[in-house]
């Protein structure tokens, strides 16, 4: 993309100060990461697309067909899920390094629950501070949202540079009880935020429930984003939501297909016994351990 000039930003969207998180992700283990995602609520995985994969996603999305958000025309997303626009993206989908951790942390069985693609032009303003789960559903994520275990693979095709959207988080946030962390409530920012700023390549891995945001950018350059859902297929919504077209899903990657499930696939069952016949004795993923080598 090409740099252009930028255009004024409001004074009060302008967040006065940045606590950049300097965690040497490259240097943790599985084990490391996994804590590291299910405490302080958000992991990166650096180097997950190499120069070559983030130009040909580049060049199949240039152009997509974008839209505006409500709150500025500097802030563009795709009219359509970027993966029935590029063959690259839908492949993304089950991008297998990426598959690797996420079967660690959740199991096999994973359901790809939305991409969104998002490209933030320079005098865009920045996110607010929000979450994406939603326990009943809302106006922005639908009933997606309101899968009781929901998390979001961020691929930045883009420096993020601390001028150029970098993103913004609170940790632990998701783990809060408190009303102040009601999924429902937004925030213009937080006194222990922290900022990640990235090289291209990079993904940013969070639960649903995490508040996050973006800075704004005030770089003379875009800053592009493919954003992915994925849930464990036991964890659906709370309600039916609309299927994937199953022609879509026919042309798609065989790499993808697995994770292309029902969007309403659930492991939920109403009537629960007190002592089911079965039972194990064993679930290394729940160990209080699972976080030691």
């Amino acid at each position: 993309m090409k740099e252009t000039d930028i255009p004024p930003i409001d004074p009060d969207e302008i967040i006065d100060f940045m606590n950049i998180d300097d965690t040497d992700f490259r240097s943790f283990t599985l084990a490391q990461r996994i804590r590291h995602f299910e405490v302080e609520g958000y992991v990166v995985l650096p180097d997950i697309l190499d120069p070559d994969h983030i130009a040909r996603l580049k060049s199949e999305l240039e152009d997509a067909p974008m839209g505006v958000k409500p709150y500025s025309d500097y802030q563009t997303v795709g009219k359509r899920q970027p993966q029935w626009v590029s063959r690259a993206v839908a492949e993304l989908i089950g991008h297998p390094p990426t598959i690797e951790f996420l079967t660690e942390l959740m199991g096999p069985d994973i359901v790809f629950t939305r991409g969104f693609f998002q490209r933030t032009l320079p005098g865009s303003p920045g996110i607010s501070m929000h979450t994406d789960g939603q326990p009943h559903g809302s106006s922005i994520f639908d009933y997606e949202g309101s899968s009781p275990r929901l998390l979001r693979v961020l691929y930045y095709l883009d420096d993020l540079l601390p001028k150029r959207s970098p993103f913004r988080c609170i940790p632990r946030s998701h783990l809060s009880f408190h009303a102040q962390a009601s999924p429902y409530v937004r925030y213009k920012s937080h006194p222990e935020e922290i900022t990640l700023c990235l090289e291209a390549g990079s993904a940013v891995v969070i639960p649903s429930t995490l508040f996050h945001a973006t800075h704004p950018n005030t770089d003379t350059s875009p800053r592009e984003l493919i954003q992915f859902g994925y849930r464990p297929a036991w964890a659906g919504p709370i309600q039916p939501m609309e299927e994937w077209d199953p022609a879509l899903v026919a042309a798609a990657p065989e790499q993808a297909k697995p994770f292309l499930q029902s969007l309403n696939t659930t492991g939920g069952v109403w009537g629960l016994e007190h002592k089911p016949e079965g039972m194990t004795t064993d679930a290394p993923s729940i160990n209080p351990s699972r976080w030691e080598e």
